[in-house]
């Protein structure tokens, strides 16, 4: 029975992408922008859902780090440098830094506990939070639609071949287990 990679996008497609993006995001945004651009889902809805899951992931780790965030960040020793210094920016330019951290490489899980620790204002954030979410959103879902001329065709011979590279991690896997068996099998003999 083949499997039916479309259809599987079509009815999950949203779910995915929302409990995709509440943690990391860009990877699932880029995809439902491929998705959009092959007609399984509709774009402005992946701008949405991309959006939300992404401001209530950040939503939900800026009250963690109000409530927990000061013993959460101590253990971070080696980096309390970085957080002195996001700290003075998020006090310098709040809506710079809260729009921004989303895209600041390291900063993505990180960086709304230390705005959260911060003592920021729970509204000001979530307007922020909302404003750079939908932004975020836009960019990576657009980059994936764009991308989905190149991506597409590359897709579409997945699909055909998705069956095989099944067999073939398979029959690596048995492969790696039996050689791990037989390793063991023979340390035990030489014991």
């Amino acid at each position: 029975m083949p499997i039916d990679v479309n259809g599987l996008i079509s009815q999950y497609g949203y779910w995915a992408l929302l409990i995709g993006c509440l943690a990391e995001g860009e990877t699932f945004t880029l995809l439902g922008g491929v998705a959009a651009h092959e007609g399984l889902l509709h774009y402005g809805w992946v701008v949405l859902v991309a959006a939300l899951g992404g401001t209530l992931g950040d939503q939900i780790l800026f009250f963690i780090g109000r409530y927990y965030g000061a013993s959460i960040l101590q253990r971070f020793r080696k980096h309390q440098g970085k957080i002195t210094k996001a700290n003075k920016m998020i006090r310098r330019r709040p809506v710079l830094f809260v729009i921004g951290v989303r895209f600041m490489y390291g900063l993505r899980l990180i960086g709304p506990i230390i705005i959260g620790s911060s003592r920021l204002n729970p509204l000001k954030f979530f307007l922020l939070n909302v404003t750079g979410a939908l932004l975020w959103s836009l960019i990576f879902v657009s980059l994936g639609y764009v991308g989905g001329e190149v991506i597409a065709p590359w897709l579409h011979q997945l699909d055909q071949h998705l069956k095989h590279l099944l067999w073939l991690i398979g029959a690596l896997a048995l492969a790696w287990g039996l050689r791990l068996a037989f390793r063991h099998w023979s340390n035990k003999r030489e014991e």
